[in-house]
């Protein structure tokens, strides 16, 4: 007698336009009306973009000339990270009403186990609804999700109905699902590997599953690994609840190209402080410092540096991110300068998780 095969409820929640919702939430001017967060029509880039935005082409990651030239009567906005900061905590609250196993991607976006849930309710469909609805609620702003076995089909399938829906991919539909889907639309490859793929002739899930093990890895190296499996549904990643962070960076664009070392050192001074600040609110500290510079021509370089100890002062951060920046000659005049700090003391803690069997 065979058993039943132990799958787990696995809900991806991810909020609609957010940072532009919230400011269409907190303006109601703004409302209705094409809205991009971040950027201006002269400078800078676009973190995010209302739906009304969107219609004419405009994203994320373009520039604020680009997103002017799309859609001429564009309303460019400046983020406020401290009001998506204090509604994203309003969401994860919500979250945790129902499971701890809550793994947060960003402010707008989590992952949550409800194999084992808070509300004793066996239905993942049922319960990402109405976490929908409290948000809506409670919070004023609309969310879309996706429910399934995994994290990776769970992810791609939050993508379905935007905005404001919902789509549950069942056990028995995870693998029909995914020969149907676009190679594009898989999580993780991005515009790059999809023209190799279509070079090789995978379009689709089923072109992708009709390849073998071998012939992935000579293409694509590990990855190919991860592709071979998670076409045929096969994606073991736990949600963790307490994401181990890896990095932390403070960076910022200028209004006017920056050509003097000594006013690239004052406005690191100001970043640094910024990174000082974000370290100690969360107690960590890092070994490796890593100095960002994106010139006028918007090529980008890293110049890094890896101590013996862990540092998290300002003084200390800045004695390093000096030599870094004299290291060598600037190329080109400069539009962004930024600080990280990786290896870092976080990096030693664990995240427990929990797997049960469940029925959708």
């Amino acid at each position: 007698m065979s058993e039943t095969p132990t799958y787990r409820k696995i809900i991806h929640i991810d909020m609609d336009a957010f940072y532009a919702s919230v400011e269409q939430m907190d303006n109601p001017e703004l409302r209705g009306k094409p809205v991009a967060v971040g950027g201006s029509e002269n400078r800078g880039v676009v973190s995010a973009a209302s739906y009304e935005a969107r219609k004419f082409g405009v994203r994320s990651a373009i520039s604020g000339v680009l997103a002017k030239k799309y859609c001429p009567d564009i309303i460019f906005v400046r983020p406020r990270f401290d009001r998506y900061k204090e509604i994203s905590s309003k969401i994860h609250k919500i979250f945790h009403d129902y499971t701890d196993l809550v793994e947060p991607l960003s402010l707008d976006e989590a992952y949550l186990d409800v194999t084992k849930n808070k509300k004793g309710n066996p239905s993942a469909s049922l319960l990402a609804q109405e976490i929908r609805q409290r948000i809506f609620n409670e919070v004023g702003l609309t969310a879309s999700a996706g429910i399934s076995i995994n994290k990776f089909v769970a992810k791609i399938a939050s993508d379905y109905n935007k905005p404001n829906g919902q789509k549950t991919v069942n056990p028995d539909e995870v693998e029909a699902f995914l020969e149907d889907l676009p190679i594009r639309k898989f999580y993780g490859v991005g515009k790059v590997t999809t023209e190799k793929m279509y070079q090789l002739g995978i379009f689709t899930g089923t072109d992708l599953k009709s390849k073998s093990l071998e012939f992935l890895e000579k293409h694509f190296g590990k990855s190919g690994t991860f592709y071979y499996h998670v076409v045929r549904g096969i994606h073991n990643s736990e949600v963790k609840s307490s994401r181990i962070t890896k990095s932390v960076a403070a960076e910022h664009t200028f209004d006017v190209n920056l050509s003097s070392e000594i006013f690239m050192m004052q406005q690191l001074e100001r970043i640094a402080a910024s990174l000082e600040k974000r370290l100690k609110r969360h107690n960590i500290s890092g070994k490796t410092i890593t100095l960002k510079i994106k010139y006028s021509d918007f090529t980008q370089q890293t110049r890094s540096k890896t101590l013996p100890y862990f540092i998290s002062d300002k003084s200390l951060i800045m004695e390093n991110v000096e030599e870094l920046l004299y290291q060598e000659k600037m190329k080109d005049s400069v539009r962004l300068l930024g600080i990280s700090l990786s290896n870092l003391n976080t990096e030693v803690k664990k995240a427990v998780v929990v797997q049960l069997k469940f029925t959708f």
